[in-house]
């Protein structure tokens, strides 16, 4: 993966991610470069005319275990599924993961989200844990109980200032 490809990879990320079903993770430009920072050989992008078909963002270290890699998003434009980009995106970061040596490598599946846990087990993935998200709601009229905005994406500054950046100059 190549900085000329983050504004592809965020672009994809809006348009196939659905965060508010795992609440405690976010899509951003920040999440993104985390991963390159830390693991770019585990950070792979698919092409297709010049086009971000897909990609894998995968990274040493899942919480306190550094000989762990974890696969945190991956993702294929709808338009491209079916057609094997997601295993072989999966199965070149997992192989970074490995040479980079980690013992396993973890990722999580949302509950609903058939295709990619299929996709999981197809790979060697085995199920491990499962993790019920609970959440308590403040009370009405409570500090920070308004209700969260739907219909949109989270405001991301840093990917605006790079869309910005990334478009030509124009003309007068």
């Amino acid at each position: 993966m190549r900085l000329a490809h983050l504004a592809g990879v965020l672009d994809l990320g809006h348009r196939v991610f659905d965060v508010s079903a795992m609440p405690y993770t976010s899509w951003s430009l920040t999440s993104v470069a985390a991963h390159l920072d830390t693991q770019p050989d585990a950070c792979r992008v698919a092409e297709i005319g010049g086009r971000v078909a897909g990609f894998v963002l995968g990274s040493m270290s899942y919480d306190e275990r550094e000989d762990w890699g974890y696969v945190e998003w991956i993702a294929v434009d709808p338009a491209h599924q079916g057609k094997g980009l997601a295993r072989k995106l999966l199965d070149t970061s997992c192989a970074a993961l490995f040479a980079a040596g980690a013992t396993r490598v973890i990722t999580d599946v949302e509950q609903t989200n058939s295709a990619s846990a299929g996709l999981m087990r197809r790979s060697g993935f085995t199920d491990s844990v499962t993790v019920t998200l609970f959440v308590r709601h403040a009370p009405a009229g409570a500090h920070g109980a308004e209700p969260h905005r739907h219909g949109g994406r989270p405001a991301d500054p840093a990917k605006a200032r790079l869309h910005a950046a990334a478009r030509p100059p124009r003309r007068v």
